[in-house]
């Protein structure tokens, strides 16, 4: 887990299969509130964000990815379980390589010691803001 006040490099995927993408569900227990945010996760030192993309998937749903393209970075400062947060998120669009991840409605997986699970979540209810996606920044590229 990173320190207070240092800033996280992340490497997160952008998934889509028709008018629905691929996310991750969260709850910040002090908010009361559920969220979505891409999957991926930190990248290590020495590790380049596309590398460390292609890890994150591999050790959290077993997936390989495919079609790997860079599109953009995001700054998110964030308020999470009291606790503040910084990011640098370096998003990519890619897919999953085994068509069984696409019909799927959710998958259980774990990140660390939290058990999570991803989604395939309706794009129009994201940017209609019916589900709250993090960083918000993330809907300019659905």
């Amino acid at each position: 887990m990173h320190k207070p006040g240092e800033i996280r490099a992340l490497a997160l995927a952008l998934i889509r299969d028709g008018d629905h993408t691929f996310l991750s569900q969260g709850f910040d227990p002090v908010k009361q509130q559920h969220f979505y945010r891409a999957m991926g996760g930190g990248i290590d030192f020495g590790e380049t964000s596309f590398n460390a993309l292609q890890r994150e998937f591999q050790e959290e749903i077993q997936a390989d990815l495919t079609n790997i393209q860079y599109l953009g970075c995001i700054e998110n400062i964030f308020v999470f379980n009291s606790k503040s947060g910084h990011e640098i998120i370096q998003l990519y669009q890619c897919d999953l390589d085994d068509p069984k991840f696409y019909q799927i409605e959710q998958l259980p997986f774990n990140e660390g010691e939290r058990q999570k699970l991803a989604v395939w979540v309706d794009i129009k209810k994201c940017l209609s803001e019916e589900l709250r996606v993090v960083p918000k920044q993330f809907l300019d590229y659905l």
